[in-house]
This record gives structure tokens, C-alpha cells and sequence, in this order.
């Protein structure tokens, strides 16, 4: 059945319909390496509004009956997580707009969870915005002193092998649980091409179908989830650098994440916007709409202790 063509009219000037917003967030989730890993907790969309977020837990203990209750040690440590704004401002040529407003809001569909995760995971491990500022979060997984360079170990020692093990061991011996691993694509062919001093493959393969873009499997039994964000080097991306990391592993119950309710999409032909050169645009003379979609997440970490990073030898490229 031929359904009507959506127009530039049908689109509610200050909020994108829940049909399109709804993937948004959910797919990027799927592209998001640390919101696949770490756990979610409820967030209100409100940027004045701090959630408390409980990473720890009260410590129960035996008694006898009519005995003295146990006192929890160390009590329950709690983080508060405060919603934090990202936004990106798109100029759009009206006559698109216009022709294929359908085309243009499936592209949105694909363009904006990328955006959004690629932010997001920025921010959470490095702690700066996408063009090197300083980030939203007050913690992120970089401040952690826990650290492995790879290359350390020779092949007769276990090689990349051992190095990646001497790194779970620091977040084990500081009591937490290691869990999984955030790392970039980079580390992939490093992984396949290791071998032992006969000539063998040590990991026959790390990834495994999954649902993000990036890919997911196993390494040392545990979850390890790829995204170009632990380098911080994107593809058509001028501005990205390498920063050398190449891994990021730990307890990841240690991390928790919250992500706002709706997905804002502010529709302008009029306004004006200044573009990375500081020239200034008006949308009304250049026949542009101006779209400018904002999201809120948050991100707290119970302990940075709790993670290790792994970089790359000699640093990044």
C-alpha cells in the first residue's frame, strides 16, 4: 500500500516523531563500545538534575537470633550522575529537504547514533570532546595510573599474550573484578598475527557477529567490544589524532551510564550559524535548514583502580 510522502510541514519544529528518535538511541547503544559494556541506570533529561548512582554494595554478614545486626563496613558508595548536553548542528539544502524529507530522516537514522557514539565514547574514556577540549565527565577511563604498554613481553615470555594477562592482573590485585575489554580496531590484526616460537596463532580469532558496527567477540574468555574511540583517530575525521591507546580493560560493573528520554530536533530556515572558519552563514540567503539535534547522557565511575589501559609501543600514529 503507497503510503503519502513525508514533507518539510509534517515535521514538528521542535521534537523528531518517537518513531525516529527511538532508533536513534538505541542504535547508538549498538555503536557505542562502553554503553555495550557497562550498565545503564535511569536519567532525567533535566541538565539540573543529579542521580545519585550506588557502586558498591552494602556488606551482609551471620548472625545469632535476637544478636547484635551487623554494621555494613565502608557503607555504600554512590556517584551522581548529572545529564550532560551533546548537540550537532547540521545545514541541510532546503531543496532536499523539500524533494526527500523521507530520505533525509533515514539518513539522520544512520548518521546520528554514529555521531552520538562516537562522542560518547570519546568523552567516557579519554575525558575530552571530540575536538580535544576538556569533556562533560568530572571521571573517565584514562585517569586510571593502571597501565600495560604491549610489545613489553618477548615471544618466548607469552608475547602480547602475557601482556594483555599482566594488565587484568593489576585490576584483580587492586580487589575488583576484570570483565571485559574496550579496544580499538587497531589491536584486531595485532591479535591475529601473534604467535608462539613455533609459528602458531595465539588467538585464532577475537570477534564475533554481533550487533554494533564495531564488532564484538572474546579475549582471555572475557567480552571485548571494538570502536575507533579508544585510539581517538576516526576515519574522515581531519581533527582526530592517534593518542596510542589501543585497549581499555577492567570491571565494568564500575561504570554506569544514563541516556535521556527524547532526542531534540530544532528545525530553522531562518537562523544563522558560524562554521569552523568563523565565517558566518544565514540559512535564509543560502537556502539551507538548519538542524540542530541535542541529546543528554551521563557517565560515572565507581573507581578508575578498577581498569587498566593498554598502549600501544613507541605511542600512536
Amino acid at each position: 500500500m503507497a503510503t503519502d510522502p513525508i514533507t518539510l510541514s509534517d515535521v514538528d519544529a521542535n521534537l523528531l516523531p518517537r518513531t525516529l528518535t527511538g532508533p536513534i538511541f538505541e542504535r547508538a547503544a549498538e555503536l557505542s563500545a562502553i554503553q555495550r559494556l557497562a550498565r545503564r541506570v535511569p536519567l532525567s533529561i533535566d541538565a539540573t538534575t543529579s542521580i545519585p548512582v550506588p557502586l558498591d554494595v552494602p556488606t551482609a554478614d551471620w548472625v545469632d537470633e535476637g544478636g547484635r545486626k551487623p554494621l555494613s563496613s565502608g557503607g555504600v558508595g554512590v556517584k551522581t550522575m548529572t545529564a550532560k548536553k551533546l548537540a550537532v548542528l547540521i545545514p541541510v539544502s532546503e531543496e532536499v529537504v523539500r524533494t526527500n524529507a523521507a530520505g533525509l530522516w533515514t539518513q539522520l537514522q544512520n548518521d546520528l547514533p554514529v555521531a552520538f557514539a562516537r562522542a560518547f565514547d570519546h568523552a567516557a574514556i579519554h575525558g575530552t570532546t571530540m575536538k580535544g577540549a576538556a569533556g562533560p565527565f568530572s571521571a573517565f577511563l584514562a585517569q586510571t595510573t593502571n597501565t600495560q604498554q604491549l610489545g613489553t613481553s618477548g615471544q618466548g615470555d607469552g608475547g602480547i599474550y602475557a601482556d594483555l594477562v599482566l594488565g587484568m592482573q593489576q585490576v584483580v590485585d587492586a580487589d575488583y573484578e576484570f570483565s571485559g575489554f574496550v579496544a580499538d580496531t587497531r589491536l584486531k590484526p595485532q591479535l591475529l598475527l601473534a604467535t608462539d616460537t613455533t609459528g602458531r596463532p595465539i588467538f585464532v580469532d577475537t570477534t564475533a557477529p554481533g550487533t554494533g558496527a564495531a564488532g564484538e567477540g572474546t579475549l582471555l574468555g572475557e567480552p571485548i567490544m571494538y570502536s575507533r574511540g579508544v585510539s581517538g583517530k576516526y576515519r574522515r575525521q581531519s581533527t582526530s589524532t592517534d593518542t596510542g591507546l589501543r585497549a581499555v580493560g577492567g570491571d565494568w560493573q564500575q561504570c554506569a551510564y544514563g541516556v535521556g528520554m527524547d532526542i531534540t530536533v530544532r528545525v530553522s530556515r531562518e537562523a544563522t550559524y558560524v562554521d569552523e572558519d568563523n565565517v558566518v552563514h544565514s540559512a535564509f540567503q543560502e537556502n539551507l535548514v538548519l538542524l540542530l539535534a541535542e541529546a543528554y547522557y551521563g557517565f560515572v565511575i565507581g573507581d578508575v583502580a578498577a581498569f587498566v589501559t593498554y598502549t600501544e609501543s613507541g605511542g600512536g600514529s
